[in-house]
């Protein structure tokens, strides 16, 4: 064999462990993905509602104020939402002040996060309304509630806080018992990645 075959091989060669260093981790990659593998880790803090369950547009009543709330309550911004008894227990107490401290801790970004509560029994919601500047209070104790109520999870509710996206869909569930720095972590992250609302 002559020098320049030699030479020749040599470079085929080189090129023949470039080109396998770059395509192996692609061809792995692609075997596992279709063999079905996924990772074990998740980067959101809350439960995932999957599919998400679009959320029906109704007119409930206000707590505290005259007339329905707009039909387009969960519409157009990130809605935090709890559902709970009217009398406001300390679980209330204590998902409202989570819903409310984490919203003001999204800063600049606060006014692009509702906040709801959903109340299933009569009690002291509209003096809450009026001492909680910018929660909406809806009495959901009637039978027209009954379509939207069914779409949050039964099982944990007083101790849940609800994520709703701007198209109104209920996408997310937090534990309120639990780190609340997991909520605002994932909020930042939605409202950074989202065009929407």
């Amino acid at each position: 064999m002559s020098e320049s075959g030699g030479v020749r091989a040599r470079n085929l060669r080189t090129v023949a462990a470039l080109a396998a260093l770059f395509l192996l981790p692609l061809a792995l990659a692609f075997c596992a993905y279709y063999a079905g593998w996924r990772p074990a880790g998740s980067v959101n803090h809350g439960t995932l509602i999957s599919p998400p369950r679009p959320l029906p547009a109704l007119l409930l009543p206000r707590a505290a104020r005259a007339g329905p709330a707009a039909a387009e309550t969960f519409r157009g911004i990130w809605t935090l939402v709890y559902v709970g008894e009217g009398s406001c227990d300390a679980d209330c107490e204590r998902a409202l002040l989570v819903m409310r401290q984490t919203r003001l801790s999204l800063n600049n970004d606060m006014t692009r996060v509702g906040r709801v509560w959903l109340a299933t029994g009569k009690g002291a919601q509209g003096l809450r309304a009026s001492q909680d500047p910018g929660l909406i209070v809806l009495d959901a104790t009637g039978p027209a509630a009954a379509p939207l109520l069914a779409q949050f999870p039964v099982d944990g509710r007083a101790h849940s806080l609800y994520v709703v996206d701007p198209l109104g869909n209920l996408m997310m569930s937090y534990d309120d018992r639990g780190d609340p720095h997991g909520l605002l972590e994932d909020l930042r992250k939605l409202l950074r990645l989202s065009h929407i609302g």
